[in-house]
């Protein structure tokens, strides 16, 4: 079986360490088309070094732009790729410009798409990601989601047929690299002003609809800059592009800058800390899995698991509560539960070859 994945952007990568991981042990052809959506070495490169994933069969260099700019490029040059390799299957993953970018050139040259994380919906059309990802499920052939929520929405949009609950990879990388860096002690890299031994939290904020309005953003980035605690806020380019656009400080009161981390590093900061503030999917739920109360800045969540018990709670503009209740929600106690495991045991990655392998189109 050959399988080309069809990866561009940071927590793409993530996923992508599993999954290689688990090919690595068969005897299948696994090729990695990266088209680099993230294209900072700190957000993409780093990645296949932490993660001992061989260097990209292809690497599509295709850089920022507008959504239909970006997509484009990437179609125009994935296209002649997947017209010679004639894969299996073509895996994409999440709901990236890259991720509907593969899934287009695949169907439209009658290849099989498998859709790792699909059946996640937000329910909020005006974020590019959901369309992604409801344009990519219903053009795939094979859906993989992580969860039972998720096969729900899938079976509710007349597509459960095609459905396959393989849990989450980003458990099985989340909980490896914790249990490493538990096992060797790894220190949290943070800026000089914060003490990793007292109270601090993890934050990141890029979602355009946060990023875009320079009202919002202001708004936003004060909310975290006079909380009680420190606030360690992990500033992807796009954040950093429009603070210095708008003219804002993102080192100011309690609020420190600092570049984005390897993921090895971002567990080791999650764990040492009181909590996450973020707009991320993605840090969402590792902040869950790792046992952090995480806020999240949004109206919506992809991952509504993780706000049972009160792990996560949506805070979508700070600026409107009383500073005291923005306080106790950003700096409250974990709940006394611990977080369960809806997400799956860990062992994802073997299961996406499993199922891959299962339903075999006949070509």
């Amino acid at each position: 079986m050959k399988v080309v994945s069809i990866v561009g952007a940071r927590p793409q990568l993530v996923k992508l360490g599993a999954v290689a991981k688990a090919f690595a042990g068969t005897d299948h052809r696994h090729v990695v088309v990266h088209t680099g959506q993230h294209y900072d070495p700190e957000l993409s490169d780093v990645f296949f070094t932490e993660f001992g994933i061989p260097e990209p069969d292809f690497h599509l260099g295709i850089g920022s732009g507008s959504h239909g700019a970006q997509t484009g490029a990437m179609l125009a040059a994935i296209d002649p790729i997947l017209d010679a390799e004639q894969p299996d299957w073509v895996l994409v993953y999440g709901d990236t410009n890259s991720t509907i970018a593969g899934a287009l050139s695949a169907v439209k040259q009658h290849l099989p798409v498998a859709h790792l994380e699909a059946g996640l919906r937000s329910f909020n059309r005006r974020m590019p990601e959901e369309h992604n990802r409801v344009l990519t499920d219903h053009c795939a052939d094979l859906l993989l989601a992580p969860t039972e929520e998720a096969l729900r929405h899938l079976t509710n949009e007349g597509l459960g047929a095609r459905a396959v609950n393989v849990g989450d990879v980003m458990v099985d990388v989340c909980f490896q690299t914790r249990d490493s860096v538990l096992a060797d002690g790894t220190r949290p890299q943070l800026p000089a002003e914060v003490d990793p031994a007292a109270p601090f939290l993890v934050a990141t904020l890029h979602r355009a609809e946060n990023t875009d309005d320079p009202e919002l953003l202001a708004a936003l980035v004060e909310s975290m800059t006079g909380l009680p605690i420190p606030v360690v806020l992990l500033a992807h380019p796009r954040l950093q592009a429009k603070a210095d656009q708008y003219g804002l400080k993102l080192t100011q009161g309690s609020l420190f800058a600092a570049k984005p981390l390897p993921y090895r590093d971002l567990v080791a900061a999650v764990l040492a800390s009181s909590g996450v503030v973020t707009d991320s999917g993605g840090l969402q739920k590792e902040a869950y899995l790792l046992g952090r109360v995480c806020t999240t800045l949004r109206t919506e969540t992809e991952w509504v698991e993780t706000i049972e018990e009160g792990w996560n709670v949506l805070v979508p503009r700070p600026d409107r509560l009383s500073v005291e209740d923005w306080h106790a929600t950003a700096t409250r106690p974990a709940p006394a539960q611990r977080p369960g495991a809806p997400y799956g045991d860990g062992k994802a990655g073997q299961a996406v070859v499993a199922t891959l392998e299962a339903h075999l189109p006949r070509r």
